[in-house]
């Protein structure tokens, strides 16, 4: 079996489908692995070290047309998607929602499609969850960009020319990535406060040492995914309308609302935006998906009445080489756990929950229902 990595063809993705420091894990199978020439530039790893790694370089070309499994980060262009042998498998970050194209594609040129946004909130699926991993290094970096747009210093300081009040960080949305971003802005020393539409997070908020925020908006809850619920209008407008009081005193506010294959839902207005103080930062980690807040422009800082609204796309690039070793170990993991060395294959296994889920299409056939 022939497997290969292919360089980001993003050019605001530094990260790599491999990594240094885990890609033993596919070396062991026996599997022969071709890289792009200079797949590991964002992330420092020259072609050299994986050379001595046992790898093997090779143009996109070839590692398109030549190999059985092909790993990327984004989706293929068509013609890339003709290229690749009948029979064989693209996994990666496919965004499917955004590409039904590249869905029916991948069935009429019998190609497996396997999405890796869609590894179930299961305890056995976890060490694939790219979703979460990315996430987690996306809330860090967050609260870093933020700071850096922020003209006061984070924690308190007692100096001789008197003592700096800690800067006040609000977290909306306590989920993978609202955690980490309350567990940084706590470690630069920052005041937090967080809210979420989910109240079983208020033990995990105060655990980080954050002040959770109490709105009443009815009833609410989450999916069996994990996920919060879709809020209707009239919950959105009330939670505008108390949070805006929080985001009036806060220094910065870090926003991470997402719906799984919807747009996100806006969740501060100009209204808010105008009771804010001239020189905070709000920081729309949704940017990428419809953005949480008014007037936010992907890899733009938009300045509104003097409050800097900061979008940045694919956020977990800021980190390139801890995000390709988490996802690489994502990608790992799923790889080593349905192949056969016997068969020397994938074996796609649709009585096991994880390949039910993650396979979008196989043999032709597209396999997902939302996709069908």
């Amino acid at each position: 079996m022939i497997i290969s990595a292919l360089k980001s063809n993003d050019s605001r993705d530094s990260r790599s489908p491999i990594h240094p420091d885990t890609v033993s894990a596919l070396t062991t199978l026996g599997a022969e692995i071709l890289f792009e020439k200079d797949v590991g530039f964002g992330i420092y790893t020259s072609n050299e070290d994986f050379v001595a790694k046992g790898l093997q370089q090779a143009s996109r070309t070839d590692c398109i047309q030549k190999s059985d499994m092909v790993i990327s980060l984004q989706p293929l262009p068509e013609d890339e998607i003709k290229s690749m042998k009948k029979g064989s498998t693209l996994i990666g970050i496919m965004n499917p929602f955004s590409n039904q194209s590249l869905i029916d594609l991948c069935a009429q040129q019998n190609i497996n499609l396997v999405s890796m946004e869609f590894i179930p909130r299961i305890t056995r699926a976890q060490k694939m969850d790219v979703l979460s991993s990315q996430a987690n290094l996306a809330g860090y970096a967050a609260v870093i960009e933020s700071a850096n747009h922020l003209s006061n210093a984070l924690p308190m300081m007692m100096t001789a020319a008197g003592t700096l009040k800690p800067a006040k960080v609000f977290v909306i949305g306590v989920g993978v990535a609202g955690l980490q971003a309350i567990a940084t802005a706590k470690r630069l020393g920052a005041r937090v406060e967080a809210f979420d539409t989910r109240d079983v997070v208020e033990e995990q908020v105060k655990s980080l040492g954050a002040k959770f925020v109490k709105i009443d908006l009815g009833e609410t809850g989450e999916t069996d995914q994990g996920y919060a619920k879709e809020l209707t209008s009239e919950q959105i407008e009330k939670q505008k309308e108390l949070q805006s009081l929080v985001c009036a005193r806060s220094d910065i506010v870090i926003t991470t609302a997402q719906l799984f294959g919807r747009p996100a839902p806006q969740i501060i207005d100009n209204n808010t935006i105008r009771k804010m103080k001239p020189g905070s930062v709000i920081f729309d980690m949704a940017v990428e998906s419809g953005g949480n807040v008014e007037g936010s422009v992907a890899d733009e800082v938009v300045i509104n009445n003097g409050v800097k609204i900061v979008g940045i796309s694919n956020l977990a690039s800021k980190v390139s080489s801890h995000a390709s070793l988490a996802l690489s170990n994502n990608l790992n993991h799923w790889i080593c756990d349905f192949y056969s060395k016997d068969d020397n294959k994938i074996n796609f296994d649709f009585d096991d929950e994880i390949i039910k889920s993650s396979v979008l299409v196989h043999e032709g056939k597209v396999m997902n229902e939302r996709f069908k």
